[in-house]
């Protein structure tokens, strides 16, 4: 019965990464009206899935080793109160709005639910060091890369009929949109399919391969691929709104700059096993393709309201992890 509540508790965090985050790699095609919701949602999850399929488990090796809580009842309640800090703090940003990194608050809530746990020594380091370095430079990438790559098609571009150019990046923005969902898939799909399989290792269902390499089985990576999908076309359309319209409007040019600016920094980051924050990158991305209009072009306000909740997500899904499983430890031992 354990394991069913866990199993469910990281199908919810699964469902909450596509009603929150995943909507992330496809609200630039959304917003330059390259192609409707409905298709940009089945898009997405194709290219998620095949993402999840195609570039091995890097990403979710490490993510699964950034925690030792060993196996049985206590770490079955200590894996699913990680997976109940993540629900809450997505959702709650979700309230407002406001784009939040699922990575960083998986990341943060199974830290958080090792410490109560095992204390300090539950934390693999190694892993952890991989995660630190993703965290300092997917934004400054992001924004770098982004303004060049929109520099660099402006340039290009100077002396072409602009009617040519857009119909060009009409379709160039389908290709790149593809891309984004394809590296999403890479990199969030990679994290929690690795935290589901974590989930039947605590509860006895498989054994974790010598050397830590994780072995998924097919039917795991459809299932997160399913409830990505699902989650995206239930509640994404606020956060495509919140990132692709009040953000910042981009032409068709800098949103496809800004797709292959983000994906290419999150495929490499995949091939390196880093966890990278989709949220983070594609947002930095799209602003600094934006910042190429002048500073005006972004509405500062609303990326200091992401970047406050960025900044806030690690320490209190920290936090939540820590008493949620401590709690809850506590109420299954009476």
């Amino acid at each position: 019965m354990g394991l069913v509540i866990v199993v469910m508790l990281v199908c919810a965090s699964i469902f909450v990464n596509g009603w929150t985050d995943s909507p992330n790699a496809i609200a630039t095609v959304i917003s330059t009206r390259v192609l409707r919701p409905r298709v940009a949602v089945v898009l997405g999850a194709v290219f998620n899935f095949l993402g999840v399929l195609i570039m091995g488990t890097a990403v979710a090796t490490t993510t699964a080793s950034i925690v030792d809580i060993g196996t049985g009842t206590d770490a079955l309640v200590t894996l699913g109160a990680a997976q109940l800090s993540i629900v809450l703090w997505a959702v709650a940003a979700w309230r407002y709005g406001i784009p939040t990194s699922e990575s960083h608050a998986l990341i943060a809530g199974l830290m958080g639910a090792g410490i109560s746990l095992n204390g300090i020594s539950a934390l693999n380091w190694q892993s952890i060091k991989s995660v630190v370095i993703g965290l300092v430079i997917s934004p400054a990438a992001g924004f770098i890369l982004g303004f060049f790559f929109t520099r660099l098609i402006e340039m290009i571009c100077r002396n072409i009929n602009r009617r040519k150019t857009e119909k060009f990046f009409s379709a160039g923005q389908v290709l790149s949109a593809s891309l984004m969902a394809f590296s999403h898939g890479a990199q969030d799909g990679q994290k929690f399919m690795g935290i589901f399989y974590l989930a039947l290792v605590v509860g006895g269902v498989y054994t974790m391969e010598s050397g830590g390499t994780l072995e998924i089985p097919l039917w795991i990576m459809l299932v997160c691929s399913v409830l990505m999908a699902l989650g995206t076309s239930v509640g994404g359309y606020r956060i495509i709104k919140a990132m692709g319209i009040d953000m910042v409007k981009l032409e068709k040019y800098q949103g496809f700059a800004a797709e292959i600016a983000a994906s290419g920094s999150m495929l490499a980051s995949t091939l390196w096993g880093i966890p990278l924050s989709t949220t983070n990158v594609k947002a930095t991305a799209m602003m600094g393709a934006g910042a190429t209009k002048g500073v005006g072009a972004v509405n500062w306000s609303i990326a200091k309201d992401m970047v406050i909740a960025w900044v806030l997500t690690f320490p209190v899904c920290l936090i939540l992890g820590y008493v949620f499983a401590t709690v809850f430890r506590f109420l299954f031992s009476l």
